[in-house]
Order: C-alpha cells, then sequence, then structure tokens
C-alpha cells in the first residue's frame, strides 16, 4: 500500500455544502416568512390609520369633534361594533352610522339612504365644526400640551347638502347663537341636560320628520325621518334617524353623563335595541380600503383554505429539504450503447431468475475495484479491511459487505449487498 493512500485526506468532506443544514433551514424559513408578510401587506393595502387623526368628524378621530368615544361607549355597553373602510358593508342589515363631511356629494347621499330604505336602519351624524389641527408653527408650549388627533375647534357651519337630499329625507339646517344668560338645555327621550357650546346647529320643523331631540326653543336638534303618512316610506322602510347637533355624541359633547345617555339613547333607537350590531362607515370619509383577491384570502371564510395550503407548501419544502435515505455520490455517465447493453442484459437476468448467479461474479468485481482504490497489490478481504480501517475508520469491515453479498439468496437481499458494496466503492474513487 502506498504511502499516499494511507495518508489521503478524507474524502467524507468532499463536495459538502459551505453552509451547515441549520442554516440553509433557517434561510429558507426567513424567506417563507417574508413571503407570506409580503401578501398580507398586498392585501392589507392603506388602510388610512396614519391618517385617521386628521382632525375630521368621523368614528376614528379622537378630537373634539370625533366620534371615537362613541364608538368606545357602545362597546363598553355591549353593542357589536365594527369600523367599515369596506364600501360593501354600506349594504348591511345592521345600523349603519355614517358622518359625511361638509362638502359631501348630496347624490351619493341620497342614493345611500334610498338604497337603504328597505335594507337596514341608519344613523346620520351632520357636521358642524371647522377643526384644525396644531400647526407645525405652533409654540413649544403649545405643542407639548396637544395629544395625537387633537383639534382646535373654529366656526359652526351650516350643512348645505341636506338641502338637494331626494323626499323624503330632505331637510334643511340652521345655527342658532344664543346670547350670554340663554340656556343651552336638550331635552329627549325622558334626559335634559345642557349642550357644550353656545352656538347650536338644528333642522328646521317638517311634517315629514319626528323630532327625537329639542332644546330649550323647541329647535330640533335630531329626528327620526317618518316620510308622507301612509306611503310605502311610512309603513315599510327602516328607520333613518338624523343627529343635526353632533355635539350631543361627539367626543366633546360625551364629556356629559346627561349627553352620553342622549347618544346611548339615539343609537338604540335608530337601531330598534340595546343588542343592536353597529357599524361605522369611513368610506365616506377618505379611508375607503379596495376588496381584493389577496384581501379575500386572509379573511373567513376563505381563511381556512389559504391555511392548508400554507401547510402544504410547508410539507413539501420539509419533504424537498430532507433527505430520502442516505446520500450516494453520483454514477459516472457511461454511452448510449453501453447503457443499452447494461439495460438488455439486466432483464435477461431478470426474466431468467437467476439473480443468485450474479452474487459472487460481483463481489469479486467489486473487490478488486476497492483495491485498487486503496493501493494494494494483495487482493484478499483482510488485507482490504486493514487498508479499509486506515483510510475510513468509521466504515464498517469490506469483510461483512461482501459475505452478506455472497451469502445472499434472494434478489432483494442481493441488490441491498450490492448496493452497500457500491456505495463503498464510490466513497473510495470519490
Amino acid at each position: 500500500m502506498s504511502e499516499a493512500a494511507i495518508s489521503a485526506p478524507d474524502p467524507a468532506g468532499r463536495g459538502t455544502s459551505p453552509f451547515g443544514k441549520g442554516t440553509v433551514f433557517a434561510v429558507l424559513v426567513v424567506g417563507f416568512l417574508a413571503f407570506l408578510a409580503m401578501l398580507w401587506f398586498i392585501s392589507a393595502g392603506d388602510t388610512g390609520g396614519d391618517r385617521e387623526n386628521d382632525g375630521a368628524a368621523h368614528a376614528a378621530s379622537v378630537g373634539l369633534n370625533g366620534y371615537a368615544g362613541l364608538v368606545r361607549l357602545l362597546e363598553a355597553e355591549g353593542h357589536e361594533v365594527d369600523l367599515s373602510r369596506s364600501p360593501s358593508d354600506l349594504q348591511t342589515n345592521d345600523l349603519l352610522v355614517i358622518a359625511p363631511p361638509f362638502r359631501a356629494d348630496p347624490e351619493e347621499i341620497g342614493a345611500l339612504l334610498e338604497a337603504r330604505e328597505f335594507v337596514g336602519p341608519t344613523l346620520v351624524l351632520l357636521p358642524k365644526w371647522q377643526a384644525n389641527t396644531l400647526p407645525d408653527r405652533a409654540p413649544a408650549k403649545i405643542r407639548e400640551r396637544f395629544k395625537d388627533g387633537w383639534v382646535a375647534l373654529g366656526m359652526a357651519m351650516e350643512t348645505i347638502w341636506t338641502d338637494d337630499l331626494p323626499a323624503p329625507h330632505t331637510f334643511e339646517t340652521a345655527l342658532e347663537r344664543l346670547e350670554e344668560g340663554d340656556s343651552a338645555a336638550f331635552e329627549g327621550f325622558g334626559i335634559e341636560g345642557e349642550l357644550p357650546a353656545r352656538t347650536i346647529k338644528h333642522a328646521m320643523q317638517s311634517d315629514t320628520l319626528e323630532p327625537l331631540v329639542t332644546d330649550a326653543g323647541g329647535h330640533v336638534l335630531a329626528f327620526n325621518v317618518l316620510g308622507e303618512e301612509g306611503s310605502d316610506f311610512y309603513e315599510n322602510a327602516h328607520w333613518t334617524v338624523v343627529v343635526a347637533e353632533p355635539d350631543l355624541v361627539n367626543n366633546w359633547g360625551l364629556a356629559d353623563p346627561a349627553r352620553a345617555a342622549a347618544a346611548l339613547a339615539l343609537v338604540r333607537e335608530a337601531g330598534y335595541g340595546e343588542d343592536t350590531a353597529i357599524v361605522f362607515d369611513l368610506t365616506l370619509n377618505g379611508f375607503s380600503g379596495t376588496q381584493n383577491l389577496l384581501s379575500l384570502a386572509f379573511q373567513p371564510p376563505f381563511l381556512a383554505a389559504t391555511l392548508c395550503l400554507v401547510l402544504a407548501l410547508v410539507i413539501v419544502g420539509w419533504r424537498a429539504f430532507m433527505r430520502f435515505g442516505a446520500a450516494t455520490a453520483t454514477a459516472p455517465e457511461i454511452g448510449f450503447g453501453k447503457e443499452r447493453l447494461v439495460r438488455n442484459g439486466a432483464g435477461l437476468i431478470v426474466r431468467a431468475k437467476r439473480m443468485r448467479l450474479l452474487a459472487a461474479p460481483y463481489a469479486a468485481l467489486t473487490q478488486r475495484r476497492i483495491a485498487r482504490a486503496l493501493g494494494l497489490k494483495r487482493i484478499d478481504d483482510a488485507a482490504i479491511d486493514t487498508a479499509l480501517h486506515q483510510r475510513l475508520p468509521e466504515e464498517p469491515p469490506y469483510s461483512t459487505r461482501a459475505d452478506a453479498l455472497r451469502s445472499a439468496e434472494t434478489p432483494d437481499d442481493i441488490l441491498r449487498a450490492a448496493r452497500a458494496l457500491d456505495e463503498l466503492a464510490r466513497k473510495l474513487t470519490r
């Protein structure tokens, strides 16, 4: 045996990956999770979360003119409340609360109210105050006192687009500015209290409106749209309740227990009871989120199918990552004619059912191949075992594998023993 053969490096380390199995697995997991996160962010889109506290009067605003306090109050009272950014929720059968801005399109609001007449009840909150967030040029002392979403209230304004709504939803609004000493009281549902501001917004009286809350001067602060007596709307339509004076229900108004009680009464009146489920619409305030296939994939009932698909991908990836048995060296390529000759010869032997006659010749052939790989001049099992132990100390003795092939009787045992010898020969010749 040559000295070079004995001192040759361990071939087990040749051709191995420079990365460990754990490193490759971690890269795959991180990449897969990043891909899922990308799909989720694409499906979620821009929901306007960074613009909700924009000083406008809507259900996500925490300013004096917003309705985030009403949302929390209703949730605390046990109502099921949802803030919707989906236009499809405008057709909900639950109580829909809308807060159109000053520049709302009367045709859009009118079409919405008409579409809901026989779908579900609607509560309309009119805008009142011009509000501004704190400007960047404000003094530092003032900026420190302001919290995110707070506003400074400006002028109170009438709502013009209500004049152009279709009948019977048409009504006019007006402002009443009380003199010093006049009472800003309100009364409704057996509840009495004071409004927070001396400028009161109200709706003009009409035969098609049923007053629900009035002030000390008899002005209508909130009402139910009845329609013409005897009409189909009067007899069968769901209620449409309008709050002309939003200081009854906004964050500023809810600071007073009497106004909070009146706000709860208005919501329950519009929704027919204490078990009302409520949807606050944000699409009219510019927070509409469009639905797409990805967003549907992450929402019930399609979420179950998405989770099954993700689980199937994980299983396929795991099976692709794990080995099916021990690693084997790549077989050397042989010519097409030789390959066909080998296949034909093998087929003949299988047909003749004489595989047991191949065991001893193949063992002798492999013995010469392994001895040549080890650099041995004397070919016998003992010499091969000694040289193999020095070259690959962790490998089982050659003689054990050779004896298993020589004594094999069944085709399965012959193939198993032949593969073991062939694997050893490949390790030595790589």
